[in-house]
């Protein structure tokens, strides 16, 4: 009896401490916080520590950093100009990797809003890169999906976006959430790193929108091309059907690592460009 009451007080004890865990810190006002719950849920954490660029002024190179990070919070405290067209960026399932794409987007005036996966408490890997081969916990493509309609609701309070100029862009696991999300609010999609081929729970777009989309894929990606991934080999271009200016790239004698070639870079960030130009010049 004196044992259970023992373990019956430690019980307690751990209760207790857990509910008086202290908050995590968020950014200020400049990320838009929404109230004091949910800026320090676990979705919200993946916003406030999103990668972010925000580009220079008057000639400056773009700051890239944490959103909630001391360059980046420097930077908006300078006042970046209203309505940037923003890219909502979402990383593999191994995280960033390169900025490339990013910078350049920056520099050409484009705001960039990358959530971080990584920063819930809880998000396991659904990937092997040791392996080049993933598929270990589909679920996680409801996480991504789940931070894709957060990002948009909390990039409502932020002046410097321009609503009607938000463009959705994925990489491998980020790209099978950007090919699936079904909501309206973008206004084109980047997929890189994927073939839009697979299971049934991946495979194909969102069919509910018909913006254009732009896919690249390196033909001798060691993470589709070989055996072991049979039924996700092709390309993302058999779904365009009825989608205006879409194209669908696949790279001859490219692995992984489409970004090594600047011309793969120069071609995402003209393909943007021109889909932001476009709606510029339709106002």
């Amino acid at each position: 009896m004196r044992r259970g009451r023992v373990m019956l007080a430690a019980l307690f004890c751990a209760i207790t401490l857990a509910a008086c865990e202290p908050a995590l810190e968020t950014g200020g006002g400049t990320l838009g916080d929404i109230d004091g719950t949910e800026a320090t849920s676990d979705i919200a954490r993946t916003f406030d520590n999103a990668m972010a660029v925000i580009p220079g002024a008057r000639g400056e190179a773009p700051t890239v950093g944490r959103l909630n990070g001391d360059e980046v919070q420097a930077r908006l405290r300078r006042g970046p100009r209203l309505g940037y067209p923003t890219v909502l960026y979402l990383h593999g399932c191994n995280g960033y990797g390169t900025l490339k794409v990013l910078e350049e987007l920056g520099a050409r005036g484009f705001a960039v809003i990358a959530p971080d996966s990584f920063a819930r408490r809880y998000r396991p890997l659904q990937c092997s890169a040791w392996f080049q081969s993933g598929g270990q916990n589909v679920f996680v493509y409801d996480f991504r999906l789940t931070e894709v309609a957060y990002t948009l609701h909390r990039l409502k309070q932020v002046p410097w976006v321009d609503p009607n100029r938000l463009f959705l862009y994925g990489s491998s696991e980020g790209a099978v959430a950007a090919a699936l999300y079904r909501g309206y609010q973008f206004k084109a999609r980047v997929l890189t790193h994927w073939t839009c081929h697979g299971s049934s729970f991946v495979r194909g777009l969102s069919p509910y929108t018909m913006e254009p989309v732009l896919a690249l894929v390196g033909a001798d990606d060691p993470w589709y091309a070989a055996a072991k991934t049979a039924g996700q080999q092709g390309h993302c271009g058999v779904f365009f059907a009825g989608r205006p200016r879409s194209r669908s790239l696949v790279l001859d004698g490219v692995g992984h690592a489409i970004y090594d070639d600047p011309r793969n870079v120069t071609t995402i960030a003209d393909f943007l460009a021109a889909e932001a130009g476009r709606i510029s010049a339709a106002k």
